[in-house]
């Protein structure tokens, strides 16, 4: 009977720590499964709640440059064609606030979408995957320029 009161408070603080809304953030995984779900339901707002800050800058400037909306730029520029029946993934890969996730395209390469952790949660970062690309389509252009100076005469 002296142990009562001290199970009861036990049972009472567990039932508040499960009651409290703590959730576990989402994985990377996770989130790219939902935004596939939001493109297939053409659920704007869920794709961009997926999206990071610096991917949804990026499409703002874009939508303005050609006049047009955000919600137009995001729905159009998804990491997959709308006509793709299925999305094969692999490879998730979390290092700090920064992720990837392997993804295979409508081509049926692999691409690597890379994430970011933002106030919590696991936001796609196709800014970061357009600043890659661009990163190495500098780093040919620099190598086929060191080629062509190395066939030059002095």
């Amino acid at each position: 009977m002296r142990f009562l009161p001290g199970i009861l408070f036990l049972t009472l603080l567990m039932l508040l720590g499960s009651c409290s809304g703590e959730k576990k953030a989402a994985t990377p995984l996770e989130t790219f499964k939902t935004y596939t779900k939001a493109i297939k339901q053409k659920d704007t707002a869920t794709m961009k709640l997926l999206l990071s800050a610096e991917t949804l800058k990026m499409h703002d400037m874009q939508a303005k440059a050609q006049n047009t909306t955000l919600d137009d730029i995001v729905k159009r520029e998804t990491l997959f064609s709308e006509n793709q029946t299925t999305v094969e993934f692999r490879n998730e890969k979390i290092d700090g606030d920064k992720a990837t996730l392997e993804v295979k395209n409508s081509s049926r390469k692999w691409e690597t979408v890379p994430f970011v952790l933002e106030d919590g949660n696991w936001k796609i970062d196709k800014k970061g995957f357009a600043d890659s690309i661009i990163q190495e389509v500098e780093q040919e252009n620099q190598r086929q320029e060191d080629i062509f100076n190395q066939d030059r005469q002095p």
